[in-house]
């Protein structure tokens, strides 16, 4: 009776793969097998989805199919079997397709039919691989919500990646051959432990007494590719006072090397319970392990480079690139909820960027990938900003500087509970290769381990020689640090260096240092309490003249950026050169100055130009890119600047005369040209208005003329 029903079942799963037809009207299944009978793909994904909209639905087939998914997968697979059609195209025969050949050619003579043994099992046959599909329409399960009734079953669950194994080849089919009657024996391994046949047990052998001895022919026998990984509940999921649990999956074939670790995902698969094994077995009794056969794998955030644009992303990004306000837009949309900090935003926006990695002909690489700091006072929204920053990141990872050691950033080494062998455990910095380390109160740090950091800032590596293994792993990543300054608020009466309080090993190593500074300001305070308060009723941000870009439309536009290499042209090369001569010398000047500039700081000037060309999509850095990394740089000082002017008394008119006045003197021009003007008090954080107002003031008292229609300057005086 069974059998019989099975027998329906079969029916049922060819009669739905040879008429299901997708929307288009195509024979969607019928064509995949074709694909798959020209040996262009392997896996064969049946979705539940399509199942459950076929038209002759049974409804007893379909809960069949979820609750007893393992049985099902081998009815669809005998269904394709019957229904695989004959190759269109031309294509190389491998070891394996000889060796089928040959086998069904000698099938007939060699078998005497009376032993299961010796009938070649249809597993052996198959060059593909069936997968039964959950639907993606109900909420995925937590790891905690599976439970024994679930056994069987197809489930999704969703959760983040801590551990996986390598690829390794796990038996499917083993096939021996007798040194006595010279048959081919085949032996189905359905468990990950088998127990070898030692004996021939063919008619042969029996009745001639023999027993034949049997040797395991590894070329003949078939092998899948296995992976196994560790998955672990995501922190929303975990209720209060419990700590995270984690599940065992188990990967087969086509789904192996999807996934690493650090990745979000979501898995449908099957829940099933496997029997310890060995010496294990003795020590649990009864108790079984379960785990999850995976089927499928979704991803949350995919990396840049896998990114595949649909349709309506790629107009909407070409709309945007035509938009000229498009980098302000960007910024905009980091975290609309939080108030001002427009520049930051900005700052933080270039980082998601990166500038593209140069490779010299010898082989030394000069990085590209920026790093920021934001040291700030208390409750100006760093933490925030750096979630943020994460979540819209394809790949980020967050730590603090008290919860976070040396070795938890870089790597430790750690005995593997299956193997038993030293293996080498990624730390935070080497899990967010290719993307983005935040690190939380960074001034807490132990002092050890900050030293970690250093290599991986510049050399993006981390090597490392422990417990006998000496290697250098990648860790490209882009590092974004928020920090109190030395006594917890920022202290006027101290020089910055006393205030900031970091190495000026890792301080150089900073592209850009922010120093966001608490000040009372009556204006500024009462459109902030505002924002907040309109924020806390609404759970939104107030308009901002524009819809804000949702976090999967940025991570599309930022992908297209990311594949651009832009370079620095030959005209532009004196122009940077002499921008940075003149930071240097500033800074010789100042007693107590408030960078630390080195030649890093050139190559800081040259990333972010790039960047801010990404953004553009333009192959080579225009002198605006420039300009607007030189203001961004000036501007993270901003605070400090507009203090050191009110304590000189200058009001913003007289300093934008002497800025202007130093320059032509430093130039020996007397005519100065309106763009260089304007271009020389942004970086110092003014406004074109206020440059206009100090131009007609001091126009007025005859100390320079203006070009009525360019608003050139030209100096009178001698």
């Amino acid at each position: 009776m069974k059998d019989d029903s099975f027998a329906k079942d079969k029916d049922f799963a060819k009669d739905f793969i040879r008429n299901y037809a997708d929307l288009a009207g195509e024979p969607k299944y019928m064509n995949i097998l074709q694909d798959v009978a020209n040996r262009k793909i392997r896996a064969i994904q049946i979705d539940l989805e399509d199942l459950f909209n076929y038209k002759d639905l049974d409804e007893d087939f379909f809960r069949r199919v979820t609750e007893n998914t393992r049985r099902y997968i081998g009815v669809f697979a005998e269904a394709i079997d019957e229904l695989i059609p004959d190759p269109t195209e031309p294509f190389i025969d491998d070891d394996h397709d000889i060796l089928m050949t040959q086998r069904s050619e000698e099938g007939t003579q060699n078998a005497d039919g009376s032993d299961p043994h010796q009938i070649m099992p249809p597993e052996i046959k198959r060059f593909y691989e069936v997968y039964i599909r959950a639907s993606s329409k109900e909420r995925p399960f937590t790891i905690r919500e599976v439970k024994a009734s679930h056994i069987g079953h197809l489930v999704r669950i969703s959760g983040i990646v801590t551990r996986c194994s390598d690829v390794k080849p796990l038996m499917q089919v083993a096939v021996y051959t007798c040194e006595e009657c010279g048959f081919e024996i085949y032996q189905e391994v359905t468990a990950r432990v088998f127990m070898p046949l030692y004996e021939c047990p063919t008619n042969r052998c029996k009745v001639n007494n023999t027993k034949g001895n049997l040797i395991l022919q590894l070329r003949a026998s078939k092998f899948l590719k296995f992976q196994e990984a560790k998955i672990q509940e995501l922190a929303e999921h975990v209720p209060k006072g419990h700590i995270p649990r984690s599940m065992t999956i188990h990967f087969r074939g086509e789904l192996t090397r999807k996934v690493a670790p650090g990745d979000v995902v979501e898995l449908s698969g099957i829940f099933l319970p496997i029997p310890y094994t060995g010496f294990r077995a003795m020590r649990a009794g009864l108790v079984a392990d379960t785990y999850l056969e995976a089927m499928s794998v979704t991803h949350f955030k995919k990396k840049y480079e896998e990114y595949e644009l649909r349709g309506d992303e790629e107009e909407q990004i070409v709309r945007l690139a035509e938009d000229g306000d498009i980098y302000n837009k960007l910024s905009r949309s980091l975290a609309p909820e939080i108030f001002g900090h427009e520049d930051v935003k900005k700052a933080l926006l270039l980082l998601l960027v990166g500038a593209p990695h140069r490779k010299l002909k010898d082989g030394m690489m000069i990085r590209g990938d920026l790093h920021v700091c934001l040291m700030g006072d208390p409750g100006v929204a760093k933490s925030q900003l750096l979630k943020h920053i994460i979540n819209v990141a394809p790949r980020g990872v967050y730590t603090t500087g008290k919860g976070s050691s040396g070795v938890g950033l870089t790597a430790a080494v750690q005995r593997d509970p299956v193997t038993n062998e030293m293996v080498l455990e990624g730390g935070a910095l080497v899990l967010a290769d290719m993307g983005i380390c935040a690190i939380d109160e960074f001034d807490k740090m132990e002092d050890s381990d900050r030293t970690a950091i250093h290599e991986v800032m510049e050399q993006q590596t981390v090597s490392i020689a422990k417990a006998g293994i000496t290697t250098s792993l990648n860790a490209r990543t882009a590092v974004l640090a928020a920090a109190n300054p030395a006594w917890g608020r920022y202290d006027m009466r101290r020089t910055p260096a006393e205030n900031i309080n970091l190495p000026p090993a890792l301080l150089s190593r900073f592209d850009l240092l922010w120093l966001i500074l608490d000040r009372a300001d009556m204006d500024n305070d009462l459109e902030l309490a505002r924002h907040v308060l309109y924020v806390h009723q609404n759970k939104e941000s107030p308009a901002l003249g524009f819809t804000p870009l949702e976090a999967s439309i940025l991570r599309a536009y930022i992908s297209m950026a990311r594949k651009v290499s832009p370079t620095v042209p030959r005209e532009l090369e004196e122009y940077i050169a002499s921008a940075y001569s003149g930071i240097r010398q500033e800074e010789a000047k100042s007693s107590a100055p408030h960078t630390y500039t080195t030649v890093r700081t050139l190559l800081s000037i040259l990333r972010l130009s790039a960047a801010l060309a990404r953004l553009r999509f333009a192959e080579t850095v225009a002198q605006s890119d420039v300009d607007e990394a030189l203001r961004l740089m000036q501007m993270s000082k901003f605070s400090l600047y507009s203090d050191d002017r009110q304590k000189s008394g200058l009001d913003a008119i007289s300093d934008i005369y002497s800025i202007l006045r130093d320059e032509a003197a430093r130039s020996n021009k007397m005519d100065v040209s309106y763009a260089h003007a304007l271009n020389w008090i942004s970086r110092k954080g003014y406004s074109e208005a206020q440059l206009k107002e100090c131009l007609e003031e001091y126009a007025a008292l005859n100390v320079w003329q203006i070009h009525p229609n360019t608003f050139d300057i030209r100096f009178i005086d001698a």
